[in-house]
């Protein structure tokens, strides 16, 4: 191999390209062609490595992508990571530094040209992928190789959807995935959905991760998630079932365990609770299967670990209070549906969330208590995130709008009864065991004193219409109809009514104005029974 040769070679092409000042003369994408040109040649690795690395860098900015977004220079790079099959297989034994730079390279070009990704998906880059993710139990790959192997697939999963359902169907890859994550954690299995790490007591809580673990780790999460994002969470057959519930048996011991530093923890959790949020909800149960140990938290006689571990990692987001959607919105829905579907993961959720009311002075946004945590959410700017903070906190008092008021104030709770065209009351339909909702004795004795609508027992308001005549409260109430009438025309408002099958409709101002006129009815009454 005539490799003194080819390095002077490449120098003396480098030369050629300087001027006398030693200033580079050819643009970024004609110094990419070169450096595939290169590779074309039979160099020593060194040579390729150099190669690539301007590869690599030059694959960075989306203009000088031309010359990298061809399918001859993808399967180029393919053949040099090591993951091209048949003819087109690099003949020697690949050099793990050339094979981590082309990863690199790919990675680069798999992120930011829809050109490279299609020629990876024509070229069945996947299908190389998945063979050696299959490899996961050797010691022939590097940590490196191993972690750019998952780096790229993720990519291509998350920005193609046919090479994710190529992946999830033809190449099995939930159970690949799921292997792979097995042997990362090098987990132990003592019971059928029940997993501890090999190096670790059955009783004992896991050693932390180490840091090469914890980031692939999470990089098979996150392509799990992609991979499991079209799943039907209502509908699996059985060999589907024994299959995520398989899965569900090992997120339970990634929640359970720590990596190095409480960021890289809550890292590793927030894509554990994205994924398990993607899980069919039957399969969910496997949380709650192992059995109750020494130091394990216990209610009803189920072991409340995870959704213990949850609840922390919820209510550290909320007093973080930054990018909450993306952080925090995945858990609060696994919370709900799990609160939903398991009747103890529920009670233990509300007696951690919703313990009897015994604060009745202030309002219920107003404090440090995850209740009030989760209320003042449900005014928040983003509708999802309200949403899914009502959603879950109307689970928790079984869709039971009485009892769902009486813990949030009418005020907060109108967003999500309006929706529900619950705003006249009753209950939502539901599958719930009717027991007591017991109150304390400060709310009994405050109930009557009680506002419905700030939930809170409000300070003695003097009557604004004390000494009016009826001809001046009738002046007053119609010169309210006319703000609401001038407010409506500007649309600055948009009057509304509650209708008969309890949801909002529009109110013009002529009825509007007629129900100003109205007389009271004389057997109104302010009575907020809880029928809870």
């Amino acid at each position: 191999m005539p490799t003194l040769g080819n390095w002077f070679w490449i120098q003396n092409s480098v030369k050629d390209m300087l001027s006398p000042s030693g200033i580079l003369l050819l643009s970024p994408q004609r110094l990419g062609e070169l450096a595939l040109s290169f590779l074309k040649r039979d160099l020593q690795p060194s040579c390729r490595l150099a190669c690539l690395e301007t590869i690599r860098i030059l694959s960075r900015d989306k203009n000088s992508l031309g010359p990298f977004s061809t399918r001859d220079a993808v399967e180029m790079l393919v053949r040099h990571a090591g993951l091209a099959g048949g003819e087109s297989a690099a003949p020697e034994v690949p050099d793990a530094d050339v094979v981590v730079e082309a990863l690199k390279c790919l990675c680069n070009v798999a992120l930011n040209s829809e050109a490279a990704r299609e020629a990876g998906a024509q070229l069945g880059l996947v299908v190389g992928l998945a063979e050696r993710l299959k490899q996961c139990r050797g010691r022939e790959w590097s940590h490196e190789v191993r972690f750019f192997d998952l780096r790229l697939t993720f990519l291509l999963t998350a920005l193609r959807v046919d090479v994710r359902a190529q992946l999830a169907r033809e190449l099995r890859g939930v159970t690949l995935l799921a292997n792979v994550l097995d042997a990362t954690l090098r987990l132990r299995w003592v019971d059928t959905y029940e997993v501890v790490q090999a190096n670790a007591e059955d009783s004992a809580r896991p050693p932390p991760l180490g840091r090469e673990e914890t980031e692939r780790a999470m990089e098979i999460l996150k392509i799990l998630f992609t991979v499991t994002s079209d799943t039907n969470r209502h509908k699996v057959d059985e060999e589907e079932a024994a299959t995520y519930r398989h899965l569900a048996a090992i997120l339970r011991h990634c929640l359970m365990s720590t990596a190095d530093g409480e960021e890289r923890t809550e890292e590793l959790h927030r894509h554990t609770a994205n994924l398990l949020g993607n899980l069919p909800l039957l399969c969910l149960d496997v949380l709650l299967m192992p059995k109750v140990q020494q130091g394990s938290i216990e209610y009803m006689g189920v072991n409340m670990d995870s959704v213990s571990v949850l609840l922390r990692f919820v209510e550290r987001r909320l007093d973080r209070g930054n990018k909450l959607k993306e952080t925090l919105l995945p858990s609060l829905n696994l919370l709900t549906e799990s609160a939903r579907v398991h009747r103890e993961t529920r009670k233990f959720l509300r007696m951690k969330i919703l313990p009897p009311l015994r604060d009745v002075k202030n309002r219920p946004e107003v404090g440090s208590t995850l209740r009030n945590k989760l209320v003042r959410l449900m005014t928040h700017i983003d509708t999802d995130l309200k949403h899914c903070a009502a959603e879950l906190l109307f689970v928790l008092c079984k869709e039971s709008v009485s009892r769902f008021i009486k813990y949030t104030g009418y005020g907060n709770a109108a967003g999500l009864l309006a929706a529900r065209g619950l705003m006249q009351g009753a209950r939502d339909p539901g599958h719930y065991s009717e027991d007591e909702d017991s109150d304390t004795e400060e709310y009994r004795e405050a109930k009557p004193l009680i506002n419905p609508v700030t939930g809170r027992v409000e300070d003695n308001q003097l009557n604004p219409m004390e000494g009016m005549t009826e001809e001046q409260k009738e002046f007053e109430a119609m010169k309210l109809v006319d703000m609401f009438d001038k407010l409506s025309r500007d649309r600055v408002i948009q009057p509304m009514k509650l209708g008969p099958d309890g949801k909002m409709s529009s109110l013009d101002v002529t009825a509007l104005r007629r129900l100003a006129e109205q007389e009271p009815p004389q057997n109104a009454s302010d009575s907020d029974e809880d029928v809870a």
